[in-house]
């Protein structure tokens, strides 16, 4: 029997979240992902009634963990990065990005790094004993900065008088 876990509301009206549907296009996993890493406490979204709402640090949280699952990478493996990133370094996925340089996340799934310079990446991948997976945040945070910046999808534009009326 599963735990029922505490809402915990979204932050304020005013901060942009996204909604699962909108994680799943932009991350491209499905929405029963979404839902299995809530329940495993992997990444667990704020809660509005029965949605699900996540930050714009969640989503590229999410946009990492589906890149390094299409590398073969472990849950378990998977785990360890984002605590390193969480509570080792004291910073979250975006929060890494405060540099003007593009940011990379390289592991083998023991040993973690977080690089901005292009010689040190380099220099990490010659010496590596194991193969190392390369995530490039940067490029997860531009994708999910592009998306912020699309069209608002039908169902935000049709009122509710603009739809049929169910005969019967």
């Amino acid at each position: 029997m599963l735990k029922a876990r505490k809402p915990r509301p979204a932050s304020s009206p005013e901060a942009q979240g996204y909604n699962s549907s909108d994680v799943a296009r932009i991350c491209g996993v499905s929405l029963r992902q979404l839902q299995w890493w809530d329940e495993r406490n992997v990444v667990s979204p704020r809660q509005d009634g029965h949605k699900r709402i996540y930050m714009a640090e969640e989503v590229v949280e999410i946009s990492v963990i589906a890149e390094l699952r299409r590398k073969g990478f472990s849950l378990q493996k998977i785990r360890r990065v984002l605590r390193f990133l969480q509570k080792d370094m004291g910073k979250r996925l975006s929060e890494a990005l405060a540099g003007s340089a593009d940011v990379h996340l390289l592991t083998d799934g023991k040993t973690i790094f977080l690089e901005e310079a292009p010689n040190r990446i380099i220099d990490l991948l010659k010496n590596a004993r194991q193969p190392m997976f390369l995530v490039c945040v940067t490029d997860q945070v531009r994708r999910l900065n592009a998306t912020a910046e699309r069209k608002p999808a039908r169902s935000e534009t049709v009122s509710p008088a603009g739809r049929k009326a169910r005969v019967g």
